[in-house]
């Protein structure tokens, strides 16, 4: 469903749901994020972090990034779980999280490992704050020095995390194998579920869209496409396969960034 960027002060004075986002890159928390509300059909307005906003910081509880959820006069909602099941409360159809309960435990899981702490998007992260840092690709120097105090990065946890990122590719990959045996496109049973949303969007740390489809600036782009050899053999083709399958049936393109 499209959606309307505002600004800091309108969004404020909204009712509603409101969100903020990282602008002009594909943050995968934030494109996993829109996707969900896409999905729902849940209208929304967008307002871009601006990271010296005072009065942005304040309304999103102290909040220096994207995505921050807010839905009328209820409290903000930063984390992705806290994300998902706002959009289900206020859409329940289509459910993204199973009604069976060990199923639904299972999608909690996978996305856990793909958005949560020490996750994909966690551990890429690490790698590529580890590479800018060690003149190796990866974030641009001013850009890891930043994110490595968000992320925690020592030189040990990056030196680590190319092979966090590669064992859960792998899984990830395993799963999908298992899934199309047994006759399903999806992460989890038969159906789509945010499983499939987290993975699809996840991708752009590793293999961004096209320029057509998600038009970021080319630093940006050399960064996330920094991939060492380890990397590079985890990325199975079977990822980008159920990426390019969601993106054509399920979500948005070209990105709005």
């Amino acid at each position: 469903m499209p959606f309307e960027y505002v600004n800091v002060d309108e969004a404020i004075a909204r009712r509603g749901l409101r969100m903020v986002v990282v602008g002009n890159v594909p943050s995968p928390w934030g494109e996993a994020a829109k996707g969900i509300l896409h999905i729902k059909g849940i209208d929304w307005v967008a307002v871009r972090l601006a990271y010296d906003s005072e009065p942005l910081k304040a309304w999103a509880g102290g909040q220096r990034s994207g995505p921050v959820a807010i839905y009328d006069d209820e409290r903000p909602r930063a984390g992705w779980a806290e994300i998902l099941l706002l959009a289900e409360r206020l859409a329940p159809t289509p459910g993204l999280l199973p009604k069976d309960a060990a199923e639904r435990a299972l999608v909690f899981g996978l996305a856990h490992e793909i958005c949560g702490e020490e996750g994909l998007g966690w551990a890429r992260r690490l790698q590529l704050i580890h590479a800018g840092l060690q003149g190796a690709g990866g974030f641009a120097p001013r850009v890891a020095t930043y994110l490595a105090k968000k992320y925690g990065y020592s030189p040990e946890a990056g030196a680590a995390a190319g092979a966090r990122v590669a064992a859960l590719l792998g899984m990830l990959a395993s799963r999908l194998k298992a899934q199309r045996a047994a006759g399903s496109r999806f992460y989890v049973g038969n159906v789509l579920s945010a499983v499939d949303i987290y993975s699809a969007t996840f991708m752009a740390l590793l293999s961004p869209l096209p320029q057509a489809q998600s038009a970021m600036d080319a630093g940006s782009r050399a960064a996330m496409e920094t991939l060492d050899a380890a990397t590079a053999a985890a990325l199975d083709p079977m990822l980008l396969e159920h990426r390019d399958m969601m993106y054509r049936e399920r979500l948005e393109l070209p990105l709005s960034l």
